[in-house]
């Protein structure tokens, strides 16, 4: 018997497919030849940053035991099922796939793979590191999607996970509107939350587990363990038919993609970051409802952005005053001939709160009504009683904030896969999972 890890990813485009579909057919036909899976079906999410992402930046890894006279086969069913699969006459669509075998990950696998969640990694790279560990790669196009594949095998999420338990379409009900009971959804996430996580948007009263595209999933559900999932998958009620189902274990709400950055100096275009900084400039209001502001440290200064979706946090980030300190959480958008560059916010840690002062004019010490100014630098004069002074001066008076020095986090609408919820403190975890649940996917027999 041998240990296979395989890889994949870059498959689908914004027009159709999904490489979680691609994996869970995998899963059914590996299956049937009778590989012992040794963890569920890797979904590692990507820098969701760098420019030429897929639609969800999102590779798969299958890793299983199976007899060594099967891994020609092996081989076969997999480059078969991503070639039927992918979309290759979109232009952006360049598949990958990477075979990989042995029971240990090599460090250096594992260290590229958190280059390429954290940051920016070459396609020369990967191959050199095929190449050296006795890996396969095969490459549709250009190949440029076997550097997800090879981040997917070498991520063995040994750090803190999350389960995903993802649903899927007939072939005839793509590209239409999915018809999910929204009651259903919300049923669920009150009986399982916080056991499962961003089901709905409270904000604006809408399910959030059913995505829009013309992609094959009808829903998915995101959770803390492959039981929940199920339970939670077992709640929802949809009036189309399903195709499929799987789980998966996912680096989803880990933050795994934020790297802390010492200094503003350090911080890199498309690069995920947090660092800490004093409010430079105060925040404004740019065209659409955004409010940007700017931090600075000893090394340099960066502006904050955050947008309209991100509701409770733009609210929050609107209330800053010059002086707060605080960590901004986000990826880093390039500088332009338009605009600095600028740390796209998923999150805000108010560290300190400066002191807000409001001066007002002083109370008249004769009769106790507030004075006027007599004009800039002529101090001021009672109206009622005719007392004058230009001794006196305004009074400072410390105003009471709304803000409070803590986490604030985007509005789960406009959370990124990778972004960790507040309902996830505290619930982080590590290791890979002992054994399988039994029945961890399902496949509709009666539409075939």
């Amino acid at each position: 018997m041998v240990t296979v890890h395989v890889g994949m990813d870059d498959t689908d485009s914004p027009r159709t497919g999904c490489t979680t579909y691609v994996a869970s057919l995998l899963v059914e036909k590996l299956h049937n030849i009778g590989v012992s899976f040794v963890d569920y079906p890797n979904l590692v999410r990507l820098n969701p940053n760098v420019p030429w992402k897929t639609r969800g930046n999102g590779s798969l890894s299958l890793r299983f035991k199976c007899d060594e006279d099967q891994v020609e086969e092996i081989k076969e069913i997999v480059v078969d099922v991503v070639e039927k699969n992918s979309d290759l006459e979109y232009s952006g669509t360049e598949p990958g796939v990477v075979f990989f075998a042995g029971k240990i990950i090599p460090e250096e696998l594992a260290a590229f793979a958190e280059q390429a969640i954290q940051g920016i990694v070459k396609l020369k790279d990967a191959m050199r590191l095929v190449e050296s560990f006795k890996a396969e790669a095969i490459g549709f196009k250009s190949g440029r999607g076997i550097i997800g594949a090879l981040a997917a095998v070498g991520e063995t999420l040994a750090g803190d996970h999350t389960y995903e338990l993802i649903t899927y379409r007939t072939r005839a009900n793509r590209g239409t509107e999915r018809l999910v009971d929204a009651e259903s959804v919300f049923k669920m996430n009150e009986e399982t939350q916080p056991l499962t996580f961003n089901n709905v948007d409270r904000e604006t009263k809408r399910i959030l587990i059913a995505p829009r595209g013309p992609d094959p999933i009808l829903y998915g559900i995101r959770g803390q363990t492959p039981s929940i999932v199920r339970k939670a998958h077992s709640m929802v009620h949809s009036f189309e038919p399903v195709e499929r189902w799987t789980i998966f274990r996912t680096n989803h709400g880990t933050d795994a993609h934020l790297g802390k950055a010492a200094s503003i100096r350090e911080i890199r275009a498309y690069h995920p970051v947090v660092v800490e900084g004093k409010v430079a400039k105060p925040p404004r209001i740019i065209p659409r409802r955004h409010v940007v502001f700017a931090i600075s440290d000893a090394a340099g200064q960066v502006d904050c952005a955050a947008y309209e979706p991100t509701g409770d946090l733009r609210k929050r980030a609107a209330e800053l005053i010059v002086g707060d300190v605080v960590e901004a959480y986000g990826g880093v958008r390039p500088a332009s001939d338009r605009r600095p560059a600028t740390i796209n916010l998923e999150k805000l840690r108010v560290i300190a709160l400066a002191k807000k002062l409001l001066f007002s004019n002083p109370v008249c010490p004769e009769c106790g009504r507030r004075m006027e100014s007599m004009g800039a630098g002529k101090g001021f004069r009672c109206d009622r009683c005719g007392f004058r002074s230009d001794e006196i001066k305004k009074q400072a008076v410390e105003v009471r904030r709304n803000l409070k020095e803590m986490l604030y986090v985007t509005s789960p609408r406009s959370q990124r896969h990778l972004t960790k919820p507040l309902s996830r403190y505290g619930f982080e975890k590590k290791g890979k999972p002992d054994r399988l649940i039994s029945s961890w996917f399902w496949v509709n027999d009666k539409l075939k």
